[in-house]
Order: structure tokens, then sequence, then C-alpha cells
């Protein structure tokens, strides 16, 4: 297949075209990292870059937390306005297939279970709890504590920031064009993705490329709360692979499919820093006990549906990945 990948020129994006190129596709960069005119909210641009191809993979957007609500208008111009030009391009040109990098973010906090009342939805968490260092959330029935678990491609969505309500806006968006065309549309909910070719520190990276960047300067890696909190980290080269096999696989036509897409190995973000500092030879973190507002305390993936249904399974486990990720270069954005 010739597929378009926005986004081509990214983090991720870069690895989606040398998975899809290694599996005998011709992937094509739409990136304004490799093109200035290649913006994905120009149609003119779009419908020029569509010409020819069998399907897309739509990887560009603004990712991460950010600075609360003051960039949430570049959030929806990039993420949601983008994906909506995309999106009519596609139905324009006939393109029917499509492959969308969604975000375990549009879920909220994960799964919980209390002792007495079964699984249960803690609402965002307090800042005057979190000051007082009480970072767990509690049962929103009784108060007790909750054991966290694996969450499920049917949990409901329940974004908590900026950037997870365009992630779930893409989603919706995406259905609908699938619904009206009866194209295929296929959204990799990616958990917290790392590798090579990660962004350096921004208020826009994950919380791996700060800790990397913060070791690349000799600094101690900064953890946030007390570094407990849970997340399931993956590699992007299993992440491009995730893509290729959507591209290829069988999926229902009129509707989206999503997928979680995670290692399927949890560990807490201070296991996660304590690793990565071992590998580079140091310095070791530091729990800072602060917190960053609309972040969630626990969220891990249940990625079992991915496996089975599309054959996908991650090749780089968690030890490895950080062993290889300490050494690797980062890119300026």
């Amino acid at each position: 297949m010739r597929v378009l990948v926005t986004g081509g020129a990214g983090f991720i994006g870069s690895h989606v075209v040398e998975a899809l190129a290694a599996r005998g596709h011709e992937p094509v960069v739409f990136d304004v990292r490799a093109d200035p005119a290649a913006d994905v909210r120009d149609a003119s641009a779009v419908a020029a870059a569509l010409h020819g191809v069998d399907a897309v993979c739509h990887q560009a957007a603004m990712v991460g937390l950010g600075n609360g609500v003051a960039d949430a208008a570049d959030y929806v111009s990039r993420n949601d306005l983008g994906t909506a030009v995309l999106l009519a391009g596609l139905a324009e040109a006939g393109v029917r297939r499509l492959v969308l990098a969604g975000s375990m973010v549009v879920y909220g906090e994960g799964r919980y279970a209390c002792g007495r009342h079964g699984v249960v939805r803690p609402g965002p968490r307090a800042a005057a709890d979190l000051d007082a260092g009480r970072f767990e959330p509690l049962c929103p029935r009784c108060g007790a504590e909750l054991a966290p678990g694996l969450v499920a491609e049917d949990a409901p969505l329940d974004p908590r920031n900026v950037y997870a309500a365009t992630k779930v806006a893409q989603e919706h968006l995406a259905a609908a064009w699938a619904r009206a065309t009866g194209g295929t549309a296929v959204s990799l909910r990616y958990h917290n993705v790392y590798g090579p070719r990660m962004p350096r520190d921004t208020p826009y990276a994950g919380v791996a490329s700060f800790f990397r960047s913060a070791l690349a300067r000799g600094e101690a890696p900064r953890v946030f709360e007390d570094g407990r909190q849970r997340r399931d980290f993956v590699h992007v080269r299993d992440v491009a692979a995730a893509n290729a096999a959507a591209l290829e696989a069988e999926v229902p036509a009129g509707a989206l499919t999503a997928y979680n897409t995670g290692s399927g190995d949890p560990h807490t973000v201070g296991e996660m820093a304590l690793a990565l500092a071992a590998a580079h030879g140091g310095p070791e973190p530091v729990v800072t006990g602060e917190y960053r507002l609309g972040d969630v305390r626990h969220i891990t993936a249940d990625s079992s549906r991915l496996r089975a249904e599309l054959g996908w399974k991650p090749e780089i486990g968690f030890e490895e990945g950080m062993r290889g990720f300490a050494r690797a270069g980062l890119r300026a954005v």
C-alpha cells in the first residue's frame, strides 16, 4: 500500500515510516518538519498529498499535558481541526483506510476496585489532597483505599485535561467519517511511548523524555508525587509495528475500532526513573512530592484485544528498552 503518514518526520511517525517500508509498503511523509507547507490544517496541501494514496496513518498532533488551558486553542487547532481537514480530504479523495494515533489519556483515571463497592470511578483529584501528599484516589462511595487494575477498551471515556479532550474528539471525528463513508478507522490508544528520537525536555514531552534529558545534563531525574504512580511504558518500535499491523488488518467498516497499545508490563514512574538512571550511570532520581494538576494517578492497559485480533505483540521488554533509551539520541522538537 501507498500510505500517507502525517507527522511522519516526528518521534513516533518516523518509526512508523520505517516499519511500513520494512513490510513492503510505500510510506509518504507529510510533516511540517520536513516541509513547512505540509500542514494538516491546509486543505489544499492535504488534497495534493492524498493523490494516489491507499491509506493514511495519522500521527500529526500536539502532544503532552502542556500548560493547563492556556494553550487550549493550539491543541484544538492542531489536533481536532487538523483531523477534521484530513478526514474531509479522505472523503473527497476516496481513501477509505485510516489508522489514528490515539491515547490512553481518553480514559482519565484507570480502573479501580473497592473491596466493598467493586469497580468504581473516582473523580479528579483535589488540589488540597495533592498539596497534602494524598496522591491515591479513594472510593467515591465509602472513602476506602482502591486497588488499581488494567483498563479495557470498553471503559468509559473521561478526559481530564485539554490534550485528552482533543484525543477524544479525534476519535469521534474519525468514527463519524467511517460511518459516512464506509471507511475503516482504527484508533491505537498509545500508552507511555518512549525510545530513540523522543523530543527533548519541553512542556509537551513525556515523562521518559524529562528524565532522559535531565540525565543528559548530568542532573537527577525529578520524580513527581511519590513515584508510585503506575504506567505502561511501551517502546516506540513496538508502537510502530502496531500501526503497520492495524493498516494491514481486516477491521469492521463504517465504525471506529479502538485498541489499547501498551506493553502489558506496568511499572511505576519511580521504577522507570531508577532503571533509566542506572542504565545511564546516574545520578539517581529525586522524589519531589510535586504534582501537575490534571495528571492521573494510575493508568495501565489491557492490550489483549490488540494481540488477539491483530496478531501484534511487543518485542522489547522494559529492562532492554530502558538500557537502550539511556543512550539513545533525543531530538530538539
